[in-house]
């Protein structure tokens, strides 16, 4: 199964090693923020030991090179708001990276020295924007943007860029082929936003081939064959109700369904890399394991990676397997397996994270007609405790069984924590994810509601003592259950929210007005009713639960006036509240600022409810 070369699990050189925090000055839910992470890996297509990986060493999520031969490990990067991604040119003489303004989404794709140095950018010819994806081929590459006026794609070659995709609505990079020859694009032409499908191009924007399910159907796609010359793509899709894989032979149209006999969603994590078999990722109620399959014979088998879940992984060009692996209540490790050994991959320097507290997997009953399921996190002791509801983003993204350090801090402090996967969640079925066309806001609430009224019956939660927070959506979630829902909530903490939807139209990018539009079904002009009932601000006069919102001063996504709007409103009802700005976008890489945002959660609940405020 993978390839007899044995793993060669190397710690980082001292040059990681001189940046790595000391956390054992901390309390424990401070050495969980503190202590070293990384990215899974990726390597030069063409020299498979010049790798790239970020890591939050220095105290902020940065961007590093890996030369694996001599073992050296470099830092490339440097900047405030962070780098959450990169990845070798394929001759490994570069790491390309995406570099915004103070996190505010909008900048160029860059490249800069493997062993370090300038930044320069990847396609100089071209305006900044939001990134729409960007694939590297020895050949060529391709690279996505979007602006105010629209959305395109553009050919690299030699240094010079050349636009040969320009549309109105949504399109991004879904890849190149092994040998550049044909180029993946994830679009929306049909005009459904919500369900993007693939089509594939030449390296001069002309169509090749297109692949639909019909209205309402996404297909997406998860990687071209590694062989150059070989036209096969997966495919991600849907008409059957659940995420299930395919094979795609671009230039004959045929397609191959990739079954497994197992309940859930199917992703592609790679392929092997003579193109023989696909590296598959089975999510099914918070758990995400690994197999491979035979595209030969069309078999699957389980990868035993023991108890956990995967985070992410790839097969290299020798056979062996690097993958992250994590649990709720043990830190994130990478790892290399093969045939005779599986041993940590890159080993932290400073001290590892404390384990946290397992979840709990529970499911309760909405009141209408379904279940929710949901992850469950208690401290020591008796019940019932205090209970923070922790809202997740999206909406369409899901809450996993791994290591979240904000979840183990609230535990920490004496509170059981609820995680929902409300409707609207990915990783439950296609009719579970797309409950909120047409209805944003409504079912969310409705599942929320129902795991706090299911935990007060089973005398798990303090009737009087329960907070409601969340994220981006989850922030918006929070700032409109606080205001529809006001007896059911003692405090809330909304971070990065949408709170006034009208002005968030109006300054967000366009890739997320045109999400905006496939959820509500036009836009505030054309559903003025239906933006007015589910915005926060409508509500603010009703809202008694005392609010905590932290935003980010340069966030594109929930940007910071229509924070301001509803701040405002609360200002005007006399709403005790606490607002606080921090300098990037929509969320922060900086370990210090996470630490500050959870400590003021922990404190302006402790002031209100009287719960346990921060260790220090």
């Amino acid at each position: 199964m993978f390839g007899s070369r044995p793993c060669d699990g190397r710690a980082g050189g001292d040059q990681l090693k001189a940046h790595a925090p000391t956390s054992n000055a901390h309390p424990p839910w401070q050495q969980r923020f503190y202590a070293v992470r990384y990215s899974l890996p990726t390597w030069a297509r063409h020299a498979e030991d010049r790798l790239a990986y970020t890591t939050n060493a220095s105290g902020v999520r940065q961007l590093w090179s890996w030369d694996r031969a001599t073992d050296t490990h470099t830092r490339l990067t440097k900047k405030p708001t962070g780098v959450s991604w990169g990845t070798p040119t394929p001759d490994g003489d570069r790491v390309v990276w995406f570099n915004d303004t103070a996190g505010d989404e909008v900048g160029r794709f860059v490249t800069t020295p493997f062993s370090g140095g300038p930044d320069v950018p990847l396609a100089p010819q071209l305006r900044p924007g939001w990134a729409g994806g960007c694939s590297l081929r020895r050949e060529r590459s391709a690279v996505g943007r979007a602006d105010p006026d629209g959305f395109s794609i553009a050919i690299v070659e030699h240094g010079q860029a050349r636009t040969i995709v320009e549309r109105t609505r949504p399109v991004s990079v879904a890849g190149l082929s092994a040998d550049a020859e044909l180029l993946a694009l994830a679009h929306t032409e049909h005009g459904d936003v919500l369900h993007p499908t693939v089509e594939v191009v030449d390296p001069d924007g002309a169509r090749v081939a297109d692949i639909s399910d019909g209205p309402g159907n996404t297909i997406e796609a998860a990687g071209w064959s590694p062989v150059p010359g070989d036209a096969r793509l997966a495919v991600i899709t849907e008409q059957r109700g659940r995420r299930e894989v395919e094979v795609w032979e671009v230039r004959t149209g045929e397609r191959t369904r990739c079954g497994t006999g197992l309940p859930g969603d199917v992703d592609v994590e790679g392929w092997w890399p003579d193109g023989s078999a696909l590296l598959l990722a089975h999510e099914h109620l918070g758990q995400r394991s690994l197999l491979r399959h035979d595209l030969r014979n069309g078999h699957s088998s389980p990868i035993p990676l023991g108890a956990g879940t995967v985070s992410a992984a790839s097969v290299r060009p020798d056979g062996s397997l690097w993958y992250v692996f994590e649990s709720s209540s043990r830190p994130p490790t990478v790892r290399c397996r093969c045939d005779t050994s599986d041993v940590p991959l890159l080993t932290p320097a400073g001290d590892p994270a404390p384990d946290g507290v397992a979840y709990q997997s529970l499911h309760y009953a909405n009141g209408e007609g379904d279940d929710v399921h949901a992850f469950l996190a208690r401290p020591a002791g008796p019940p019932p405790y205090p209970l923070y509801v922790d809202v997740h983003g999206g909406p369409h993204w899901h809450v996993s069984e791994t290591f979240d350090p904000f979840v183990q801090a609230w535990v920490d402090h004496g509170f059981a924590v609820l995680i929902p996967n409300y409707r609207g969640s990915t990783g439950y079925g296609k009719r579970w994810q797309d409950a909120l066309e047409g209805d944003p806001g409504r079912p969310e609430l409705t599942d929320v509601l129902a795991g706090r009224d299911h935990l007060v019956e089973a005398g798990i939660a303090e009737e009087d003592r329960i907070v409601l927070g969340g994220g981006s959506w989850g922030g918006y979630l929070t700032l409109q259950g606080i205001g529809t829902q006001p007896e059911a909530w003692s405090a809330a903490v909304a971070i990065v929210p949408v709170a006034d939807y009208v002005a968030a139209y109006e300054d967000e990018s366009p890739g997320l007005q045109e999400f905006d539009r496939g959820l509500f079904g036009g836009t505030p002009d054309d559903r003025e009713d239906l933006f007015r009932e589910r915005s926060p601000i409508t509500y603010a006069d009703r809202v008694r639960a005392p609010v905590l919102i932290i935003t980010g001063a340069n966030d594109t996504r929930c940007p910071k006036r229509q924070v301001d709007n509803y701040v405002a409103a609360l200002q005007k009802h006399g709403v005790p509240h606490h607002y606080e700005v921090y300098e990037a976008g929509h969320g922060s890489m900086a370990i210090a600022e996470n630490v500050r945002h959870q400590a003021l959660s922990l404190d302006f609940v402790a002031e209100h409810l009287g719960t346990e405020p921060a260790q220090r």
